[in-house]
């Protein structure tokens, strides 16, 4: 028990021990006192009476200080589960809260490291082992360097490649390193090149897009809007079956213009909508290192898209499929506008 915790001023704590120490003090003195005890025992017992009510009335004050010494000791070796008790209102109740917040944060950044440093040497164990495996096959001449196999190495080359510009593009993002350059951007025109630059990813699926009203603009960066238009349609296509459509449609709300891709894919389960935005997030129905994909194109989309003031969300598509939908800031209208 912490008989001070519900005083929310260490000051006041302090002050109500002192107090509390000369009442017991001179109490145990008047007691000595009128038993007629001699000063020379009354004196100690007195000073004993004050320490005993110094260490009930004081209990607690600073064990929350003990625990983060001995917590910031543990976690200094990696472990971070550890935690302080944080019952008092005062301020040393305060810092052990505070405490408990950073090594929650702590935890929650190592956890996100661990998993960044697993999922990235399984990412590039794949495309390694394909190239490691051909290679071989080449050097002990098993086959021919015919221009199919060279298209599969190259294919893995280039998987590699963006794997390694996508971290450092979702680096940039979550460091805030990149700055916006924002101007006015028709949206028409950012959608256009990013749907004509993914027509030879579409060699099994039609795109279709649309932009309403035509003259619709957005105060944005173009190069990262661009990103993210291309990021979602190449994952629209990707899980998108032959002889589907991927639909890119831009329209205006209120204050707002929504962008959104849709695919009739396998579609996402609402419990996993959230979870796909993560850094190499897979859902195990459709997602797999089997497709081409770095499982980094939808986090780089949420931090463009976040930067840029807007959100990004999947839902389902009735009967089946996935939409995409992107909500940003509508652009100023213009003095001389349509």
């Amino acid at each position: 028990m912490r008989p001070l915790d519900p005083l929310s001023s260490i000051k006041v704590k302090l002050g109500v021990v002192i107090v509390g120490a000369v009442i017991g003090a001179v109490g145990a003195l008047v007691v000595t006192n009128r038993a007629d005890v001699p000063l020379k025992v009354s004196a100690p017992l007195a000073a004993l009476g004050a320490l005993v009510v110094v260490q009930v009335l004081a209990r607690g004050m600073t064990s929350p200080l003990r625990e983060m010494a001995r917590a910031a000791a543990a976690m200094a070796k990696g472990d971070y589960r550890q935690r302080v008790t944080a019952s008092s209102r005062d301020e040393v109740g305060e810092l052990a809260r505070a405490f408990n917040r950073m090594a929650a944060e702590l935890a929650e950044t190592d956890r996100v490291r661990r998993d960044l440093v697993a999922n990235v040497s399984h990412e590039l164990r794949t495309p390694i082992a394909a190239l490691q495996a051909v290679l071989e096959n080449l050097v002990d001449e098993v086959e021919p360097p015919d221009p199919a196999t060279l298209k599969t190495m190259l294919r893995q080359t280039e998987r590699l490649g963006r794997m390694a510009a996508q971290l450092l593009d979702l680096s940039r993002l979550e460091s805030g390193a990149v700055p916006l350059h924002r101007r006015r951007v028709a949206l028409g025109e950012v959608i256009g090149h990013a749907v004509e630059e993914a027509e030879p990813l579409a060699t099994k699926v039609r795109l279709d897009w649309s932009v309403e009203p035509p003259w619709l603009e957005l105060d944005a960066d173009p190069e990262r809007l661009h990103q993210v238009v291309a990021n979602l349609v190449e994952n629209a296509i990707r899980f998108s079956p032959e002889g589907g459509t991927v639909a890119v449609t831009a329209t205006e709300g209120p204050g707002t213009v929504v962008l959104e891709v849709a695919d009739a894919g396998p579609g996402i389960p609402p419990a996993e909508a959230s979870r796909v935005f993560e850094r190499f997030a897979r859902l195990d129905h459709a997602r797999t290192s089997r497709d081409g994909g770095t499982g980094l194109g939808l986090a780089i989309v949420r931090w463009v898209v976040e930067l840029h003031g807007g959100e990004v969300r999947a839902e389902s598509r009735h009967p089946t499929g996935c939409r995409m939908v992107v909500t940003l800031p509508a652009a100023a209208p213009a003095a001389d506008g349509p």
